[in-house]
């Protein structure tokens, strides 16, 4: 929610996909460097009225709206201000984006932000270590993680339940599961291996896949293994009902491949606020595994490799029963929270403001 005291200003904008395509393709001059280009001139000339009237000490503009920072670019070239470019994830790789035209416009537009910014902010130790090696010339200083976290407040309703001795155990997967940056047809393997094992049945294990936004491509897959008595298909819910089913779920699913290894999905944290144990698809080497390995907070195993999953998984499910399965701790919870992050993020602002 935005705070009543914050003033927010509102430009004229256009969605070059939505308002400018015709049978649905438009100019690619038109997209530059984004679909919302049209707001660089309305944004920037706001920016100038807002600027004069309110003498900001430091400007902040986040992507993955490339147009922010081109607004941005331009106040700091008029004003001179403190600018913090907020990148999140990569803006470019040497294969992103795919398209190569859009890949070398992106990274002129990338190279300006990071040589005119005075500080960059990611949330992944990778993303920043990426920039920092790419653009060696600039200060290391310069490049800054800041991770996602969690809203404690949306936590306020949420209750922790004892977990049932001997009940059936069940995993949750929480949000979108692509078919591609996390393929859980290796998942999908694993199980019915275990389940043509006599290991996992539909009397003691229930995983439920909430909102996947791919589930046409997720059914068929799970028929034909025999697993679709086991794995559920859910469908959305109000954000604070499946933080409560985090909560209450033995175990939490996370998926994220090799291609994404510079990339933490912000669910982790929310996770680990659930304080249940986390059972991660992913590649060893990528940030996801670092930052859960950090915080002891579960079980890694290979994304891509179903020997790997199913010994790994008939692992964690045992642990689940014994009542053993590794959580991050409960002191080192609250320093993924907003309120304590909002310390970190002060910190940056103000040491942009002393250069």
């Amino acid at each position: 929610d935005i705070p009543a005291e914050l003033k927010v200003h509102r430009v004229f904008a256009l969605d070059t996909k939505r308002h400018l395509s015709l049978l649905g393709r438009y100019p690619g001059f038109l997209a530059k460097p984004d679909r919302w280009c049209s707001w660089i001139y309305t944004g920037t000339r706001a920016g100038h009225k807002i600027v004069r009237q309110f003498q900001p000490h430091v400007i902040w503009s986040t992507y993955p709206i490339a147009s922010a920072h081109a607004i941005a670019l331009r106040l700091r070239h008029e004003y001179k201000i403190p600018w913090v470019a907020d990148f999140r994830d990569l803006m470019t790789e040497d294969d992103w984006p795919p398209d190569a035209r859009q890949r070398r416009e992106l990274r002129g537009l990338e190279k300006e932000v990071i040589t005119q910014a005075t500080r960059c902010v990611f949330t992944t130790p990778g993303a920043a270590s990426y920039y920092k090696e790419y653009y060696a010339a600039e200060p290391a200083a310069k490049f800054v993680c800041l991770p996602n976290g969690f809203d404690e407040s949306s936590f306020t309703h949420v209750k922790t339940k004892e977990q049932q001795v001997g009940k059936r155990l069940t995993l949750l997967h929480a949000g979108i599961l692509y078919p591609w940056e996390r393929d859980p047809v290796p998942f999908y393997n694993a199980l019915a291996a275990l389940k043509s094992k006599g290991r996992v049945s539909a009397s003691n294990l229930s995983v439920c896949l909430r909102a996947t936004g791919h589930d046409e491509y997720h059914r068929p897959l799970l028929k034909k293994l025999g697993i679709d008595d086991i794995v559920e298909l859910a469908g959305p819910l109000p954000y604070r009902e499946v933080l409560q089913e985090m909560t209450d779920s033995d175990g939490l699913l996370i998926f994220q491949a090799d291609n994404c290894n510079r990339q933490i999905p912000a669910k982790l944290y929310e996770y680990f606020r659930a304080g249940r144990p986390i059972f991660a698809l992913t590649d060893k080497h990528g940030d996801t595994a670092a930052q859960i390995n950090q915080e002891q907070a579960g079980i890694i195993c290979q994304i891509d490799n179903t020997n790997d999953i199913e010994h790994r998984l008939e692992e964690f499910l045992q642990t689940l029963r014994n009542h053993k399965a590794k959580t991050i701790s409960t002191d080192r919870i609250q320093r993924y929270s907003r309120i304590n992050q909002t310390a970190d993020l002060a910190g940056v602002l103000e040491a942009s403001m002393q250069e």
